[in-house]
């Protein structure tokens, strides 16, 4: 039986010794080993991938990126071309595992390269950066990380160990890893916070009683982002966008701002899309007192000791309904816009501490205003969270499935 391979990714000119170790664990591990080796300073040898195919593939020689004489520069050009090497590896020899060891350097290259592989494929980054901020390199993908303890300079009892696990993790992953086929059922990509569950708990259950597999995101920052990682990676056959927290809080500065590409991959891509403005009755702010000198002059509710939802106001809701309605023409496949007359969310509703009904009627007509011709926009007479509201959402789910089958 043909063992399976893992790309291992360590550079040589300063870390050789620490290489050869882990290589010679992973094949104690029973892996086969392709070793990418982005060097600058100098080339050992040894690597599958050497430095020199690296630059190639970035369309450089290796001398070239050298003369770029700037560590950031030649970072840039490895980064590029790893990428484009470990692809052009996988796909005449697929890896079934990923395994990098680094530093700050090593970490940001390996990050790059693992968040440009598809979710499911097992990713592991030994680096000294895992016990601080690891956004950068984890991305939105599933990349685990683990802390090196001590620099990774030598081996030693505790790099040893550190290093000898993380070889039997990838390894025992790489065995068992099955190359995704693509989704057996539909594949349905749904945004909610628990403010909006009761809704959106409804849809889930219905479209998975009607054979789909439903995903669904917690859009407090990071949920929305893997939502659109998935539409760009995966066979999706419909996304449900129904929590507009993210690009509230990035039109306004609030803690889940998720950059202003939030919500437009699976629109650019053609995948049918399904809109509604659940949660944009508010900001997601700080501690209170730092949301009330953030946002002075507003009503708010003070979630928990670390978060404060602010109350949107109708203007506020006109620049949201300005930015879907920009994201929404560059849409290559249908979209629906859904928006209720009754509240956006718990908060907005007479049980919560945001209510303010005169919002939802104006904002429903601007909306409707600025959206493209072709989009329809329907107003629900309802809240949010009410079964009208979400039993018109499903209706119009099973249309747009129904249509691209």
């Amino acid at each position: 039986m043909t063992k399976p391979s893992v790309l291992f990714i360590c550079t040589q000119d300063t870390k050789e010794e620490e290489a050869r170790f882990t290589r010679a664990a992973l094949e104690a591990a029973g892996v086969d080993v392709v070793h990418l080796d982005p060097s600058v300073r100098r080339t050992v040898g040894g690597a599958e991938i050497s430095p020199e195919m690296v630059a190639e593939a970035a369309g450089m020689t290796i001398e070239e990126v050298r003369a770029l004489g700037h560590e950031g520069k030649c970072q840039d050009a490895m980064i590029g071309g790893a990428i484009a090497a470990a692809h052009a590896w996988d796909a005449k020899s697929p890896v079934s595992g990923i395994l990098a060891v680094g530093g700050s350097m090593g970490s940001a290259l390996a990050g790059a390269l693992m968040q440009s592989f598809p979710y499911g494929l097992p990713k592991l980054i030994v680096s000294t950066m895992a016990s601080g901020f690891t956004k950068p390199y984890m991305g939105v993908k599933d990349i685990a990380m683990m802390n090196a303890v001590t620099d990774i300079s030598g081996i030693n009892t505790i790099s040893r160990d550190v290093f000898r696990n993380a070889a039997n993790a990838v390894a025992g992953m790489a065995k068992g890893f099955d190359r995704d086929k693509g989704p057996e059922k539909p594949l349905v990509l749904i945004t909610t916070l628990g403010t909006t569950e009761v809704s959106v708990k409804r849809i889930r259950q219905a479209l998975e009683s009607d054979g789909c597999e439903v995903m669904v995101f917690h859009s407090s920052g990071a949920g929305g982002p893997t939502l659109d990682g998935l539409a760009t990676d995966k066979d999706v056959a419909l996304v449900l966008d129904l929590s507009q927290t993210e690009i509230l809080d990035h039109l306004f500065g609030g803690l889940a701002d998720s950059g202003p590409d939030r919500g437009r991959a699976a629109l650019r891509k053609g995948i049918p899309t399904i809109l509604a403005p659940g949660n944009a009755d508010f900001i997601i702010g700080g501690p209170i007192d730092a949301a009330e000198v953030q946002f002075p002059g507003r009503r708010y509710h003070q979630h928990n000791p670390q978060l404060t939802a602010v109350r949107t106001k109708v203007d506020d809701l006109k620049k949201l309904a300005d930015h879907l309605a920009a994201n929404v023409r560059e849409a290559k496949g249908p979209v629906r816009v859904f928006t209720p007359l009754r509240g956006f969310s718990s908060h907005d509703s007479a049980a919560g501490h945001l209510q303010d009904l005169s919002v939802p009627g104006p904002f429903a007509e601007y909306l409707a205003q600025v959206m493209p011709d072709h989009v329809p926009v329907t107003a629900i007479d309802s809240h949010f969270n009410d079964e009208a509201f979400s039993s018109a959402v499903i209706a119009a789910a099973r249309e747009l499935l129904a249509a691209k089958n």
